[in-house]
């Protein structure tokens, strides 16, 4: 397996070719991706949930009206065919509106999808939604039954995502993948797991770990050692060498050093505020909306995203700032750059974790 510091010539290259597409990237930051936080209320209370979601949330839902119209001044500015719109919250699923949200964003020209944890799935949620343009579907799912139900707070969670996932996988022209968060009580258990979900006919299955933000600061097994982390990134590099049917990747979450190019399609490259941003549930303007509040960058209630968007996001395309602590030093931040910036804590300019630095 890699070590640390064992790059081939060949990874040499592919990095410091890499690094001026990004460069060109982030000039150009073309929006590929927008998330939409629909909700903050969710079915769940999830261990690890960075939002901290609750059944009912302070805030409100934010109104179809007031995002379709932002949505309409983003096709006016931009191609919309070249934006995925990814419906996330919360718990989307609990929006009665989403169908006719989905259909309108199609007929607009937008492609777009959902992140769910499935529960409240039923055949006749799920047609609708696919009569409606759904194009792309996440289902989290974190482990087996004991695991799942555990770190989702709620001991019918796994047979209800197992029959989302079941439900999912009926509609092959749906592009759908499993994410998971890999934890100390699933990281020597990922082999059933991988058998499991091969079995049933998924072809994509996506691993991340814990951030320690949010609900998951109280749950301290969530988080993995390096020893683990290490286990976990040889665990997707072999059943990647296998070309199984079923696909195994790591989140974009972290540079990983020689097993860039080996467990992930794509080499190392957060492309928050680069080619992604969200729209948050009170109508704040960010990248991801898992990254700190206090890098939102405007909100739609004051602008337009598409002038927030070309206008703010110096931080996430100037990321200089991030040279500080284990960066400063570090002779792969050329690569890195600060790493993922949900991993940064800003009211400290701290980065709560290094994945590099953990690899043995």
């Amino acid at each position: 397996m890699a070590t640390k510091n064992s790059f081939s010539l060949k990874q040499k290259a592919l990095l410091k070719s890499f690094r001026h597409y990004r460069k060109a990237e982030t000039a150009l930051h073309p929006l590929n991706y927008l998330f939409w936080e629909c909700t903050l209320r969710c079915n769940l209370s999830c261990l690890h949930c960075g939002s901290d979601c609750h059944v009912d949330s302070e805030v409100p839902d934010m109104p179809s009206d007031i995002f379709l119209r932002e949505m309409e001044h983003i096709a006016q500015k931009y191609d919309p065919t070249k934006i995925m719109v990814v419906i996330t919250g919360g718990e989307p699923l609990l929006r009665k509106d989403l169908p006719e949200i989905g259909f309108k964003l199609r007929k607009m020209g937008f492609k777009w999808g959902i992140v769910t944890n499935g529960y409240s799935l039923t055949p006749n949620i799920y047609n609708s939604l696919v009569n409606c343009g759904l194009g792309a579907i996440t289902l989290s799912l974190d482990g087996q039954e004991s695991d799942h139900n555990w770190i989702r707070n709620r001991q019918d969670a796994y047979s209800k995502a197992m029959n989302a996932l079941n439900l999912i996988l009926s509609t092959p022209r749906v592009q759908s993948d499993v994410v998971s968060c890999v934890n100390k009580r699933t990281i020597n258990k990922l082999p059933e797991i991988f058998n499991d979900l091969k079995k049933r006919g998924l072809k994509t299955w996506r691993l991340f770990t814990i951030t320690p933000i949010g609900r998951a600061l109280d749950y301290p097994e969530l988080d993995l050692s390096a020893d683990e982390f290490t286990s976990l990134m040889n665990f997707i590099q072999a059943k990647r060498a296998e070309n199984s049917e079923l696909t195994v990747n790591f989140s974009c979450e972290s540079y990983l050093g020689t097993y860039e190019g080996k467990v992930r399609d794509g080499l190392f490259f957060c492309r928050a505020g680069i080619n992604i941003g969200s729209i948050l549930a009170d109508g704040s303007v960010s990248a991801c909306p898992n990254i700190d509040r206090e890098l939102i960058q405007g909100s739609i209630y004051k602008n337009r995203f598409t002038e927030i968007w070309e206008n703010n996001f110096i931080p996430f395309r100037d990321r200089s700032w991030t040279k500080i602590g284990l960066c400063k030093t570090c002779k792969e931040y050329k690569y890195c750059e600060g790493s993922g910036l949900h991993w940064w804590r800003m009211s400290d300019k701290q980065l709560l974790k290094c994945h590099y630095s953990e690899i043995r």
